[in-house]
């Protein structure tokens, strides 16, 4: 039975060992909660560290630890003391996490910490492999390992996988300063899906595979080698039963009131109302700017004062880290001068907490406040937020929420603001404390109706029939992969016959493409092969290269050559003018490539004698898109009258005569002599003519993994040479 493999940088367990003793359960959080349903199903199991690192371990303990997570349907991935440092809280929470959230005044790239960042990955990697049935699905999350996917892909090419993001995703001219970006996007793109929060962090990171990797991106769907990889927004959700549940318990007559409930609703007479916040000490959570806003209120708003109470909760987190021992010195600071400033005897405008709490009392906390102000200056999704909402059962209430929280994007029901303005802050609190009790309800019940639909695992089911649907289009797609039986076939019958025509284009095919098409000169290699197959085969290189680039390149070989699309053709060391086409209309034309070059920069034409070509290779992606849709719309209404076509080719869009085309050129190749062999191999658009126009019996080919008529194809050049050395 197939079985769903769960990765992510801890089990969903909390591992403990005192005295020897050793205790193991299962841990509360949203991603534990969410792959519960997926984690029980069949024989799935769970890949992440125990939580504990292996030096500390003696083997007797180790195989203790081993044996008990294994009873609860996972595995652990043996990381030492020294990895958890270098990888963990070093790579992943100085460089990857500040520059994710746009902190980049906090990043730390360091040579040894990315090291231990691939070690780690490549631990991890060895664990899956080796719990990996064909026919199972992996399902990876978040930033500590973007280089998962492509290591698993690597070793089992079949494997499904499924990759989350649970962090937002940088813009392109963040992610750019990164100095492994090229590492880390060809890691993430090991996955068959990919999966973020929100459009927003999906579309930053299709930019970055454009500009930086400069592969084909169509709609939200990567063109990578011969896979198609999707991408897509999944918003998580919560456990909305759990905490509408919850707050409902609290609520009945029969529930004891917890000795913090009973201090909240003491503070709950005379119209006075409490504002709670909730975050990790994290310095993506915007405390200082929430507690200077809350003060720039209580100046504003003075009729406030003694009538609202700040209910601060800060979970500690990553205290060893200075960045966050500041942010702690600095938040306990500003709460001890703003209520030294407002503070009267009988009131107290701040409650802080530096503490976690249980979740009953997290839940008195929900349930009693009037307004939540949940407020990051940057983060993935916010479920806080979330809870709050859940937890309001009496349909009242006010959530006020940071525009940088991906939550914000379908909780439009919320008071969103920008959390750096304190006028935006204060006027949308006054908004919350005045509220009228029929728009709180009306904007509760619309937030709650979402949430309880989307629920957490809603979104687990979501992104797992996803992964599903992308797989089964990527294998539709590579159908035409060329297959050892094809392959097998094709060197046979090339062997066995008599009279073997082998016509071959150049670019894309023969070689590599270049950012400058003067570079792809023919290589020593390559020389020696074409020379080797000629000995065998009628060798005929057909290609929109002009002739006087052939004519110097391959002038003294005996191969056949055919230029400029199928204008000239070389036999028998004679050039022969194959069709008359007029030049004249290049003169109108060459001007406007010319504006289109001046204000794309990275672009540059081609002047060949019979045809124009607008190379744009190193132009942005972005632009070169918007210019070709533009040059298009133009040449479209120039050429149609001038009997010119335009030919979309790899990064080039080149104008030529309508007559002219490689299939012609293939039709009177084949009507020149009785071939028992054909095989024709092309890359481009251009040779979708010649596959076309081929004979049934002939093994077409296509370089590349986009829509073709050849019946089978290969990843690349080199791949090309690899079968064309076989048949020597």
């Amino acid at each position: 039975m197939n079985k769903t493999i769960i990765v992510s940088n801890r089990l969903p367990l909390q591992v403990s060992i005192h005295d020897n003793s050793l205790k193991v359960s299962p841990s509360v959080g949203g991603l534990a909660t969410g792959m519960k349903s997926v984690h029980s199903e069949g024989n799935g199991i769970w890949v992440g560290w125990s939580g504990i690192p292996e030096n500390e371990l003696n083997p007797e303990l180790s195989r203790e630890v081993q044996n008990k997570i294994k009873k609860e349907k996972c595995v652990s991935v043996p990381l030492t003391s020294q990895d958890i440092e270098e990888y963990y809280e070093g790579f992943s929470n100085r460089a990857l996490w500040p520059l994710f959230h746009y902190f980049m005044e906090y990043t730390n790239f360091e040579q040894k910490e990315w090291e231990a960042y691939k070690r780690v990955n490549e631990k991890f990697a060895e664990v899956v492999i080796d719990n990996l049935n064909d026919g199972d699905t992996v399902w990876v999350h978040d930033y500590q390992l973007l280089l998962l996917p492509q290591l698993i892909k690597e070793k089992k090419p079949n494997t499904t996988i499924g990759f989350f993001l649970h962090i937002p995703f940088p813009s392109y001219e963040i992610f750019r300063t990164f100095p492994w970006r090229e590492e880390i996007l060809t890691g993430m793109l090991g996955a068959d899906l990919l999966g973020f929060h929100t459009y927003d962090y999906e579309r930053h990171f299709l930019s970055s595979v454009k500009r930086i990797l400069r592969l084909d991106v169509n709609f939200n769907e990567i063109n990578f080698h011969d896979r198609i990889i999707k991408v897509d927004s999944f918003p998580m959700g919560i456990d909305y039963s759990k905490f509408h549940n919850a707050a409902l318990k609290h609520h009945s007559d029969s529930y004891e009131k917890s000795e913090l409930r009973t201090r909240l609703e003491e503070h709950l007479v005379d119209d006075k109302k409490l504002i709670l916040s909730i975050d990790r000490m994290d310095y993506t959570k915007g405390i200082p700017n929430r507690i200077k806003a809350f003060e720039y209120f209580l100046d504003t708003y003075p009729q406030y004062k003694e009538k609202v109470r700040l209910v601060m909760l800060a979970v500690p987190s990553r205290s060893n880290v200075p960045q966050y021992q500041k942010l702690k010195r600095e938040t306990d600071e500003l709460v001890g001068r703003i209520n030294g400033k407002f503070a009267t005897v009988s009131w107290t405008p701040i409650w802080y907490f530096y503490r976690s709490l249980p979740f009953e009392n997290l839940i008195d906390l929900y349930i009693s406040s009037d307004v939540a102000l949940i407020t990051p200056i940057r983060d993935g999704m916010n479920l806080v937020a979330k809870e709050y909402v859940a937890t309001r059962t009496h349909g009242n209430g006010v959530l006020i929420l940071s525009e940088m929280a991906g939550a914000s994007k379908e909780m439009n029901e919320a008071l969103l603001i920008n959390p750096n303005s304190y006028e935006d802050f204060a006027a949308s609190l006054n908004t919350a404390l005045t509220m009228p009790l029929n728009e709180q309800e009306t904007r509760i019940k619309l937030l709650q109706k979402r949430l309880k639909r989307y629920d957490v695992e809603k979104w687990a089911e979501e992104f797992l029939k996803a992964l599903k649907k992308t797989k089964e289009v990527t294998s539709n797609n590579i159908t035409k992969k060329l297959t050892s039986e094809y392959e097998s076939a094709l060197i046979e019958d090339f062997k066995s016959k008599k009279k073997r025509l082998l016509l071959l284009d150049y670019d894309g095919t023969l070689v590599g493409f270049k950012d400058n098409p003067q570079d792809a000169s023919p290589d020593e290699e390559l020389y020696k092969l074409l020379d080797s197959l000629q000995e065998k085969a009628t060798v005929v290189l057909i290609s929109g290269r002009d002739k006087a680039t052939f004519q110097k390149w391959f002038g003294d070989k005996s191969y056949n050559l055919v230029t400029d699309h199928g204008i000239w053709i070389y036999q028998n060391n004679k050039w022969t003018a194959l069709e008359r086409v007029k030049t004249d209309w290049m003169q109108n034309l060459q001007p406007i490539l010319e504006t289109f070059v001046d204000r794309t920069p990275g672009t540059f034409i081609e002047t060949k004698k019979y045809s124009l070509a607008w190379h744009y290779r190193t132009a942005d992606p972005e632009l070169a898109k918007t210019r070709t849709l533009e040059l298009n719309t133009v040449l479209t209404s120039m050429v149609s009258n001038n009997g010119l076509s335009i030919l979309q080719g790899n990064k080039v869009i080149e104008i030529k005569s309508s007559n002219v085309n490689k299939g012609r050129v293939v039709n009177r190749l084949l009507l020149e002599e009785d071939y028992d062999f054909i095989s024709i191999l092309g890359d481009d658009w251009t040779d979708e003519y010649m596959f076309e126009e081929a004979p049934d019996s002939a093994y077409t080919i296509k370089v590349g993994f986009t829509k073709t008529k050849a019946k089978y194809q290969v990843k690349d050049a080199e791949q090309v040479r690899e079968l064309l050395k076989k048949l020597i």
